[in-house]
């Protein structure tokens, strides 16, 4: 699947050269409101989602507007539940019945949802299905059938300030840093206040989206732990030494990206929804993007995790509303003005051909991160698994075990996965 993914992205990006409770909680976003008030005999479509920054909520009315002034059977609305709750909100709502419409969801967790009956199958919809990249597309179905379309794809990098890096007369990391040059340029960067590195480790999948790429650098997988140590021994050395924060075990990718923003890191490991962010609060930060760093120089070029988000249709009698929202997004225009806006890569290859990816030298970092990017599972059962090692990664970073403890307990509960 990744090749198949990287290969239909690639020849995007170098065709491009040649010529990225329903009706409770809290609501974010004018649309929500604008659109609360003025239903009429129009059809509610509610949505659920987790966008936490400005960028990522200001996309998402944008896009409830456009939705709303294109048609006159529909209205929809968004409500914001918290990423840390979402998955047992969706969980309780398949009990209660309570459920929106449409649910943006973290890509990974589809599988799992499918099988527990929360999307309805809408293989008869007028989607242009084979316009989408591969990958991502996968991701939406289960056993051929249909549920939702990709809303966004992306993976993470390493950020870096280079004001910083000049001051203290070190190199910025480029796609041959290896894990000791890594460590010791974070060690370098860490005084007066400054840490030379820091990422989202808090205990929840954002963390293991964040952590997992580490443990398959060092040859590990999701299934392998025991392979991956190596990843353990890094982080436990950078803990100690200070240069990796011990902080991140509780911090939320925006945490991250806040931290790196108002000077109190030297290094983020982050992804491209950040960048609209930054240039909004921080537009003279002077900062770089490459890939991660690799393992060591007999190794390729380090992996990232494969993320984005899906819209899935809730399995109910009348499907229609979520589905003209899914045909509107639908639309290439639609989907860059929205992805420019949301800070990620368009998961329809049309839409990716787009220069604003391929030709911003920032932007094409990424690009080059996706070659070796992976998805998280895909598994029914990810949940299970992402607990399990997120809890390991938590006692790797709070120095609560040895790595080889860690690692043994670890594949012991991956195992233990059904």
């Amino acid at each position: 699947m990744k090749k198949r993914f990287v290969s239909t992205l690639l020849c995007a990006a170098m065709t491009a050269a040649m010529v990225s409770g329903c009706g409770s909680g809290n609501t974010s976003g004018g649309s929500t409101q604008a659109a609360a008030a003025d239903t009429g005999s129009k059809k509610e479509v509610v949505i659920w989602d987790y966008f936490e920054t400005d960028a990522q909520k200001e996309m998402m009315t944008s896009l409830l507007d456009g939705f709303n002034s294109s048609q006159n059977e529909y209205v929809a609305s968004h409500v914001y539940v918290p990423f840390s709750d979402y998955e047992k909100q969706l969980t309780l709502g398949i009990a209660s019945g309570e459920l929106p419409d449409l649910v943006i969801l973290d890509g990974c967790s589809m599988a799992s949802f499918i099988s527990l009956g929360l999307f309805g199958d809408i293989s008869d919809a007028d989607i242009k299905w084979d316009e989408y990249i591969q990958g991502p597309m996968e991701s939406t179905m289960a056993d051929g059938r249909h549920y939702g379309i990709p809303f966004a794809t992306n993976c993470t990098a390493l950020f870096y300030n280079k004001d910083m890096f000049d001051a203290a007369g070190v190199e910025y990391p480029d796609e041959n840093t290896t894990w000791e040059q890594f460590h010791e340029m974070a060690k370098a960067l860490t005084k007066d206040g400054v840490t030379g590195f820091g990422n989202a480790a808090t205990n929840t999948d954002e963390g293991t989206f964040q952590c997992l790429q580490w443990l398959y650098t060092a040859g590990g997988s999701y299934t392998d732990i025991k392979g991956g140590i190596k990843a353990y021994d890094l982080m436990q050395e950078m803990i100690t030494d200070g240069s990796w924060t011990k902080e991140c075990v509780n911090w939320t990718q925006s945490d991250v990206n806040n931290n790196f923003i108002a000077g109190n890191l030297a290094m983020q490991q982050n992804g491209p929804w950040q960048i609209p962010g930054i240039a909004k609060d921080a537009p003279d930060l002077n900062y770089g993007v490459t890939v991660l760093p690799k393992m060591d120089d007999a190794s390729g070029q380090a992996t990232s995790i494969l993320g984005g988000e899906n819209m899935g249709v809730v399995a109910k009698d009348d499907t229609a509303g979520a589905v003209a929202f899914l045909k509107y997004y639908d639309q290439t225009q639609v989907m860059v003005d929205a992805m420019k806006q949301y800070g990620s890569f368009p998961p329809k290859t049309e839409a990716a051909k787009d220069a604003y990816w391929t030709d911003d030298p920032i932007q094409a970092e990424f690009i080059t991160q996706l070659e070796t990017s992976i998805p998280r599972g895909p598994s029914a059962s990810w949940p299970s698994y992402s607990s399990a090692i997120q809890k390991g990664f938590q006692e790797v970073l709070t120095l609560s075990k040895t790595p080889e403890q860690v690692a043994e307990d670890t594949q012991e509960a991956v195992d233990a996965v059904k």
